[in-house]
């Protein structure tokens, strides 16, 4: 047994995952008299059912902000500890104990002495009975974009303070008798209008009623221009709880500035008000074309959108996005509805989108601007090549155990391992029920398991990866090998439609599968892709082909940086009659 084998061994054997993931008893009898737990209830009053879901504690160290909105991946994350409930009445007490998986520590024996503001949280799970026959048990999402210390509905507990001894043990009990309220939608403005269309394609896969959503930011004179007809820009992202970065009244003056740490810069909240309120002057401008950009909420139980494709485990989003959302925007919105007059553009998941509706799609869209895209060949899944590796967390070695970096800053400093992620999600839920990044990719990508659930492509504890899921994950969701493998008829549909972006020093090593991409691109004939590939030097995630303006200014200007190409494709492709004048008043 090399070295890597051997603690991969002792970490699943520490960690318990199985026990904590397979208990279904509806009250804990025993208490954890050795150890420490805290015994959890939920107050009567907030339901009178019983729950299923992922009940999670929180400990902090301090009291800056509620112990659910500080923990993470960062290096100042707080503890946080998590196992499943089923059938749980509120009056019988849950205990969250030393087998409950944690992180960054691997359970509670490993919690230092000291004192903590303790703070638990129930992420509820709703029963799914798919057409497939399964029933899933998952946290649907409730107008929040699956983030689950804020999802509506969630039941919560205020911070406590403890103290815990140098023995390591104690008992403390906590109650949640909070329920986290429901978001208030935003209200149509002159420019911005909000749709909801239910989705007969996702309604039957989930077998139940499944809305589609989107922003729709419409063009200066729409109404004093009844004859236009207008082309649409497709903005692929995460969840957009409204249209982004479009403000109709100048930078609010007595606005307190923030400082970002992401970016490093002061007062990042002014200089969004000044770019959103740029944006709009533009908008409005004499010279500038006149079309509908959309922004679309598609979240799912797993995630905070679909991917925008058609997937084994969330159902057929692609079709529904392409087949009903689109046309049904462009209907009630005076679009022109045909594919040399749609573009899509985003970034990183977003990006990965764009990137993925051009090619499935190749007849409805006339091009993709593809900025710092998830993983588009999976020979570079951050650091992992899910096809010849065979572990995700560690390198090949027979001696050392060299754990394979997840993130790191643009001198190359990693802060976060790729176990990190996953080992966090694990944590946060089972079955791919985290709602975070490596689990979405697996309720995208792998086919579904015999319970219903996405089929796993690693096992969460030692990182052993499946190739038979990988396989499957290649010829159905790889960019660059489908690229590849279908350019004889691929080619001619996508010939100058595709423009990818990224940092060379993306912050999840995105750049690494654009460049085995590149090398295939480059090499097309009959015909040459005609599109481009670019990198920004020394550039974080997300850097989005703008070489004038660092990553926190290009970031809120999607909706003018391509521009000037999307006019250009247009006059160039636009078929003989089409509509070219209309819309440019």
């Amino acid at each position: 047994m090399n070295g890597r084998a051997g603690l991969a061994l002792l970490v699943a054997t520490l960690l318990l995952f199985s026990a904590s993931g397979c208990r279904q008893e509806t009250g804990d009898q025993a208490k954890a008299a050795d150890g420490l737990a805290f015994s959890i209830r939920y107050d009567a009053s907030l339901t009178e059912q019983p729950q299923d879901g992922r009940l999670l504690l929180m400990l902090s160290t301090h009291a800056d902000d509620e112990p659910r909105f500080l923990v993470g991946i960062s290096p100042d994350t707080q503890l946080i500890f998590g196992r499943n409930v089923e059938n749980w009445a509120g009056d019988e007490a849950m205990t969250v104990d030393e087998t409950a998986p944690g992180f960054p520590l691997v359970d509670l024996t490993k919690v230092p002495a000291g004192t903590y503001y303790a703070q638990a949280l129930l992420n509820r799970y709703t029963d799914f009975r798919l057409a497939s026959g399964q029933v899933v048990s998952l946290p649907p999402d409730r107008g929040e974009g699956q983030k689950w210390n804020r999802k509506p509905g969630n039941f919560y507990s205020s911070p406590v303070e403890v103290t815990l001894g140098e023995t390591g043990k104690g008992h403390f009990e906590l109650v949640m008798d909070q329920k986290i309220p429901d978001i208030v939608p935003p209200a149509d403005t002159e420019f911005v209008k909000h749709v909801r269309l239910r989705s007969e394609r996702l309604s039957a896969f989930w077998g139940e009623d499944v809305f589609l959503g989107a922003h729709v930011l419409l063009p200066a004179g729409f109404s004093k221009h009844p004859e236009a007809r207008y082309p649409l820009m497709v903005f692929h992202g995460h969840f957009p709880a409204d249209f982004g970065d479009f403000r109709t009244e100048p930078p609010d003056p007595d606005l307190q500035p923030d400082y970002s740490e992401r970016f490093g810069v002061e007062g990042y909240n002014r200089i969004r008000q000044q770019e959103a309120w740029k944006f709009y002057q533009q908008w409005i401008g004499e010279e500038f074309p006149r079309f509908l950009i959309i922004e679309i909420q598609h979240p799912t139980p797993y995630y905070d959108d679909s991917y925008a494709v058609n997937s084994a485990n969330q159902g057929p989003y692609g079709d529904a996005i392409n087949y009903e959302l689109i046309p049904f925007i462009e209907e009630q919105f005076r679009g022109i509805g045909e594919g040399w007059a749609r573009f899509t553009y985003g970034g990183s998941t977003g990006g990965w989108e764009a990137m993925a509706t051009q090619v499935f799609y190749p007849d409805e869209f006339n091009g993709a601007f593809i900025a710092c895209p998830d993983p588009i060949d999976f020979r570079a899944y951050v650091t992992t090549n899910i096809y010849e590796d065979d572990n995700a967390y560690y390198y090949d070695s027979e001696f050392r155990d060299l754990p394979r970096p997840g993130h790191r800053d643009t001198l190359g400093h990693v802060f976060a391992m790729q176990y990190d992620y996953n080992r966090f999600e694990a944590v946060l839920g089972d079955k791919s029920r985290s709602g975070q990044q490596y689990d979405i990719w697996e309720a995208t990508y792998s086919p579904m398991g015999a319970d219903g659930y996405p089929a796993r492509l690693w096992d969460k504890e030692t990182g052993e990866i499946d190739h038979d899921v990988a396989a499957h994950w290649k010829e159905h969701y790889d960019l660059r090998h489908i690229l590849e493998r279908d350019w004889a008829t691929l080619g001619p549909k996508l010939e100058g439609k595709l423009h990818i972006y990224v940092g060379d020093m993306d912050n999840y090593y995105l750049n690494n599968a654009v460049y085995l991409t590149e090398q295939f691109l480059e090499q097309t004939r009959d015909p040459h892709y005609a599109g481009e590939v670019d990198y920004g030097d020394r550039a974080e995630h997300c850097w989005n082909g703008d070489h004038d303006n660092p990553n926190h200014i290009s970031r809120l200007r999607y909706n003018t940086l391509y521009l000037p190409k999307i006019l250009e494709r247009i006059e160039k492709t636009a078929p003989e009659g089409a509509d070219l004048a209309s819309w440019r008043y």
